[in-house]
């Protein structure tokens, strides 16, 4: 071949393949060194020679080293790289980001002034089919450019505005998960404990749109009105003592927030709502007065799982704050070796066809 006329015209294929065909040639009887010495970069090109033939480097971390403009233009960038470096199909992506990204935020509150809680916090946006990937830390930047701020929605949605913008994304989604403390009294003693609530707020961005989500776990006991009925029974018919089963229950209580419609909804009024409409309540701090009260309160609120997810619905409704919303509940048999579990939507945001398979496994206190 004569490299110089060839170089003069357009090179083809056949053209690469010769080119190839010397150098791994030659390079089959040059050492790594020489190799390494003529360009690193062609260790790509020869058959397991990725690494053996690099040049000897320096194993000294190098503390003063400060990447400037350049060099950090010049750094491979393959998770922003073009659309040919997509793997699989070229399909729209509706969620990509990270998940339980924790730091220290500070959160209003109805009764307790400003309260900074550990939170784990998901961020998400969508992805259009001829983007390769999304640069994730910037996600991380955005949220702790107004992680000193206290928050509320309104610096939710400064932190969801930044990276958007960032990410150059059309939908996206933010989720602040925490552990809420409220002081709750005894039944009866009049002690004083605090209870701990798992809520998620979250900021949902499609089309243009934006809405307003809270979700908060209820854990509460149930009595089986079967089993009461049965205890009850054997008592008078046989003068047999006998107990209805209880057990410890969970719902995980989600709602559309329409604030326009009546203000703020508090933490401690979504809490509230469901105590309302199940008032059985798991106890903090307990002595024998309340211990008797936690069974008479049980024996007249005994409920299936289907009373507790259209009890905590009848509250929900009677709230213009609240829009869509959806109920979860789950109880945990003391009876069977088996959970009851209900789900109650209203409006079209949270119905499906087909739930997480392992959706109810979720519901469990650990205390």
């Amino acid at each position: 071949m004569n490299i110089q006329t060839k170089l003069a015209q357009a090179l083809d294929r056949d053209d690469a393949e010769q080119a190839l065909s010397v150098l791994r040639a030659w390079a089959a009887s040059a050492s790594p060194e020489e190799v390494a010495d003529l360009d690193p970069a062609i260790a790509r090109l020869l058959p397991q020679g990725e690494v053996s033939n690099y040049p000897a480097l320096s194993r000294t971390y190098d503390e003063d080293f400060e990447p400037d403009a350049a060099y950090r233009k010049s750094m491979p960038d393959l998770q922003n790289g073009p659309a040919s470096l997509i793997r699989g199909a070229k399909q729209h992506l509706e969620h990509v980001g990270i998940s339980n990204f924790r730091l220290p935020i500070s959160f209003h509150t109805r009764d307790n002034g400003d309260l900074t809680l550990e939170t784990s916090v998901t961020g998400t946006v969508s992805l259009e089919p001829g983007k390769k990937g999304i640069n994730m830390s910037r996600i991380m930047r955005s949220f702790y450019k107004h992680a000193e701020k206290t928050f509320s929605f309104e610096v939710i949605e400064a932190a969801l505005d930044d990276y958007m913008s960032d990410l150059d994304s059309l939908d996206a989604r933010i989720q602040m998960r925490f552990s809420y403390p409220m002081k709750i009294k005894s039944l009866r003693s009049g002690l004083e404990g605090f209870q701990y609530y798992d809520i998620a707020l979250e900021l949902v961005e499609t089309a243009g749109v934006r809405r307003k989500f809270m979700h908060l776990d209820y854990v509460y006991s149930s009595t089986c009105p079967c089993s009461l009925e049965l205890s009850e029974h054997a008592r008078q018919a046989r003068g047999q003592l006998a107990t209805p089963h209880s057990q410890r229950s969970v719902a995980r209580i989600s709602v559309e927030i329409n604030c326009d419609t009546g203000g703020c909804l508090w933490f401690e009024d979504l809490i509230e709502m469901a105590r309302a409409g199940v008032p059985t309540e798991t106890q903090v701090m307990v002595k024998r007065e309340d211990e008797q009260a936690f069974a008479e309160l049980n024996a007249a609120n005994p409920i299936f799982v289907e009373d507790a997810a259209r009890l905590f619905c009848e509250q929900l409704q009677q709230d213009e704050r609240i829009g869509d919303f959806r109920i979860m509940a789950s109880h945990q048999e003391s009876l069977h070796s088996h959970d009851a579990v209900s789900i109650l939507t209203e409006g079209d945001t949270f119905a499906a066809q087909s739930i997480d398979p392992k959706i109810f496994k979720t519901l469990f206190h650990v205390g």
